[in-house]
Order: C-alpha cells, then structure tokens, then sequence
C-alpha cells in the first residue's frame, strides 16, 4: 500500500494509482474532467475551523498536525474509506494548497502510516 501526496493542479500520470481529493472545497478553476479525482473524501480535510486558522502560515505547522491529528481521531468513517482505497493499490492524496510542505494531505499521510505501524506491531490477542 503506497499513498503519495500530489498538488490537484499537476497533471495526473500513471503513477498516481486512485487519485483521492482531500480537500474540503473544490479547487478554484478547476473542472472535474482536469482533476482526474476518482473519489472526493472532503470531510477527512481539516474542519473549516482550523483550517482558517492555519491559513498556511508554517509558525502554526506544528500545532495544526496536533490539531488536525486530533480531527482525524474522530474521523474513523472517513479514515475507513481512505483504508478500502488503499486495499485497491496506489492511492494519490491531491489537495490545493500552494505549499508541499505544509498542508494537510502530509499530515493526514503520516497519520495513516501511523495508524498502520501501530497495527502491525499490535500484541496478539491470544486467539486461536
């Protein structure tokens, strides 16, 4: 299971596997046909909330990934569907933002990759 993180305005290619947006709005100026999104999962982005608050500013980084850690805790059914995409193969998170590095789709792979680390080094339940 791969999970890549791309800008939604790059052009899609082969390697990108199921393109998921995870964007709580549609990106400005851009049409369906040019997304290339195979599922939209706008309610795993950050809340409207948080996300006005960060406003991209990179001195709030660090506390936004606490504080959109803590959305995504709540947000089972949605991390559940991101989950059933990735069982398909390659997924591609594509979002808006200008900065590659600080924005929610980083955050929101690293909280799936911990999600996995946790399971799989889960003790055994003792079933037989």
């Amino acid at each position: 299971m791969t999970i890549r993180i791309k800008r939604v305005y790059e052009q899609p290619d082969g390697h990108d596997g199921r393109r998921v947006l995870v964007d709580r709005l549609w990106p400005r100026g851009l049409t369906k046909e040019k997304a290339s999104v195979d599922l939209w999962l706008k309610d795993i982005a950050p809340s409207t909330e948080l996300r006005k608050w960060f406003g991209h500013d990179p001195d709030r980084w660090e506390e936004f990934r606490e504080r959109y850690r803590a959305e995504l805790k709540g947000n089972g059914e949605y991390i559940q569907l991101l989950r059933q995409e990735l069982d398909k193969g390659v997924v591609t998170l594509v979002y808006g933002a200008r900065d590659a590095e600080h924005n929610h789709a980083v955050v929101l792979r690293e909280y799936y990759g911990s999600l996995r680390t946790k399971k799989s080094t889960a003790p055994d339940s003792g079933r037989s």
